[in-house]
C-alpha cells in the first residue's frame, strides 16, 4: 500500500468552477474520508467572489451534499474535511491579490502544522494559465523558489494550449516558473482502471505481447463517443472544436498506451518516453491524406445551441485512420471515431486480429465474422474482452463468435478510486506516471495541427443526432 503523502497544502484556482463542484471536492472528501490524505492538510479556495472563510465552507458542504452525497457513516469524516477548508479572495490576472495568497498560506502553514509543502491546481479556462504561473512567480510561489526540503507542485487542465505553437509557449512559461518534475499535467482518461490496465494486460500477459504488431493485427479502432450534445459549453466549443477537445489528448494517449513499446521498467519517465517516442512516430497529414483519411461532422440543430455562431464550421465529430511509421505498426491503420450526440456514450479500443492462413469452418471471405479481438471498454463499465470462434452447439459444424471477459465490477470486491482521486493522491506523492510530459503534449499537438491544417476549405458533414455520424463514415474503413 502506499504510503500517505507528505503534510500539504493543496491550493485549487477557481474553487467555484464546474470542475471543482464535480470532481475535485469530492475527490478530496472520499480521499479524506478513506484516510488518504496527509495527516495534517489544508485545502485553500481561491476565486473572485468575495466570500468568507465560513461562506466557502458552506458552499463546499451545499455541492457535496449535490455531488457525493454523505452516508451517515461519514458525517464525522465530512466535519472534520469541511474544518480543514479555508477561502481567499484573489483575481487571478491581479499579481497584488498574490502577495495576499502568501501571506494567508504562511499563516496557513504555521496554524495547521501543515508545513509549507504546496499544491496548486488550476481549475481555471485554460487560457489564464499562464498569468496565474507568472504571477505565482512574481509572489514568490513558483517552483524554483522552494527551500529545501520542501515542495511545490503544480496542476493543469487540458487542453494545454490551441495548437503547437500557443503550447510551446504555455510549456515556456510554466517551464520558467516550474521544473518538469513538478509539473502535473492532467488527462482524467489516464487515470481510469481499464486505461491503467492496458499497460498491464500487454506487458505482464505472455500470450499477448509476441503477437502485438504488424504481423498479427490488422486494425486498431480507438471510439470516443457521447450521446448528448455541448450542453452548455457553446463559447468554449466554439473556441476549440472536437478535434482539439478530443483528439490531442484522450485519443492520442489511448493510442500511445496500446501502440507503445515496452519501457526498460516502470518508472514514471521509462513509460512516458516510449510513449513520446510513439507520438513522435505517428505520420502527419496534408492535403491529399485527409481527403482519404479524415471525415467530420456537426451534429443537426448545433447552430441552434446556446453561444453557437449560426454559420459556424466547429466539428462535432470526427473520424481519423492514422499509421505509425515505426517498425512495429508499419502498415496498420489505427482508427479514432469521436463525436457529440452519437447513438450511445461509450469509449472502447478494439485490437482485431488477422485471419488464419486457412478457414475451414465456412466460406473464405467469412472470417471477419469471428476475427480474434481484444476490446477495451473504458466506460461506461470498465471491461476487457477477447473475440475469438466457436463451434455453435448442434449436429454441424458451425462457428460463432464468442467472448472471455473480465469485468472490474464482477471481478474484484473492493471499490476503485475514481480518475481524479487517484490522480490527485499521484499529484501529492510526485508520481508522474499517468501525467503527460511536455514533448508528448507538442508531438500530439503537431499530429492535430496538420489535421486541422489539410482540412482548410473543407466543412463538417451533417449527421443526425444520435446517428453514428456522418453517412461518409464508412468509407474510411474500406
Amino acid at each position: 500500500m502506499r504510503k500517505k503523502p507528505e503534510n500539504c497544502i493543496i491550493v485549487i484556482f477557481g474553487a467555484g468552477s464546474d470542475l471543482a463542484s464535480r470532481k475535485l471536492f469530492p475527490a478530496l472528501f472520499e480521499l479524506a474520508a478513506r484516510g488518504h490524505l496527509p495527516e495534517h492538510y489544508l485545502i485553500m479556495g481561491t476565486g473572485r467572489a468575495g466570500i468568507s472563510t465560513e461562506e466557502f465552507r458552506r458552499e463546499v458542504a451545499g455541492k457535496l451534499a449535490k455531488f457525493a452525497p454523505v452516508g451517515p457513516d461519514k458525517t464525522d469524516a465530512l466535519e472534520a474535511f469541511i474544518g480543514r477548508l479555508r477561502y481567499v479572495k484573489a483575481d487571478f490576472l491581479e499579481p497584488g491579490d498574490y502577495d495576499n495568497l502568501r501571506e494567508q498560506l504562511a499563516d496557513a502553514s504555521s496554524i495547521g502544522a501543515c508545513g509549507s509543502n504546496l499544491l496548486f491546481y488550476l481549475a481555471i479556462p485554460p487560457g489564464l494559465a499562464s498569468q496565474v504561473v507568472r504571477n505565482l512567480d512574481g509572489a514568490g510561489l513558483g517552483g524554483r523558489q522552494v527551500r529545501c526540503g520542501e515542495w511545490r507542485k503544480i496542476v493543469v487542465e487540458k487542453p494545454y494550449g490551441t495548437n503547437l505553437g500557443t503550447a510551446r509557449e504555455l510549456n515556456r512559461i510554466i517551464g520558467g516558473v516550474f521544473s518538469e518534475e513538478q509539473v502535473f499535467r492532467i488527462d482524467h482518461y489516464l487515470g481510469k482502471e481499464t486505461v491503467q490496465n492496458i499497460l498491464v494486460f500487454r506487458f505482464s500477459n505472455g500470450i499477448f505481447e509476441p503477437i502485438w504488431n504488424r504481423h498479427f493485427i490488422v486494425n486498431v479502432s480507438i471510439t470516443i463517443a457521447e450521446d448528448f450534445g455541448i450542453r452548455d459549453r457553446g463559447a468554449f466549443y466554439e473556441e476549440t472544436g472536437l478535434l482539439r477537445d478530443i483528439f490531442q489528448n484522450h485519443a492520442l494517449q489511448l493510442l500511445a498506451a496500446v501502440a507503445m513499446e515496452p519501457p526498460v521498467d516502470f518508472a514514471a519517465d521509462s513509460v512516458r518516453d516510449e510513449k513520446a517516442k510513439l507520438l513522435r512516430s505517428i505520420r502527419l497529414f496534408d492535403a491529399s491524406e485527409a481527403l482519404r483519411s479524415v471525415v467530420t461532422g456537426q451534429y443537426e440543430g448545433y447552430h441552434s445551441e446556446k453561444n453557437v455562431d449560426p454559420g459556424s464550421p466547429v466539428e462535432t465529430f470526427a473520424a481519423v485512420k492514422l499509421f505509425v511509421d515505426n517498425w512495429r505498426w508499419k502498415g496498420v491503420p489505427f482508427f479514432i471515431r469521436a463525436g457529440k450526440n452519437l447513438s450511445e456514450t461509450m469509449t472502447e479500443i478494439t485490437v482485431t486480429f488477422g485471419c488464419p492462413p486457412q478457414n475451414f469452418f465456412g466460406p473464405a471471405d467469412s472470417c471477419s465474422y469471428i476475427a480474434n479481438q481484444v476490446i477495451f471498454r473504458i466506460q461506461p463499465e470498465e471491461t476487457i474482452a477477447v473475440r475469438f470462434g466457436a463451434k455453435r452447439p448442434g449436429e454441424e459444424l458451425i462457428t460463432d463468435p464468442v467472448f472471455m471477459k473480465f469485468d472490474y465490477s464482477t471481478s474484484f470486491s473492493e471499490k476503485g478510486l475514481t480518475p481524479y482521486h487517484r490522480l490527485l493522491l499521484d499529484a501529492m506523492a510526485g508520481d508522474q506516471m499517468n501525467f503527460i510530459r511536455q514533448d508528448s503534449v507538442e508531438y500530439s499537438w503537431a499530429i492535430v495541427d496538420s489535421i486541422r491544417k489539410s482540412l482548410e476549405g473543407r466543412l463538417p458533414e451533417p449527421y443526425a443526432v444520435h446517428s453514428n455520424g456522418p453517412e461518409s463514415l464508412q468509407d474510411l474503413y474500406r
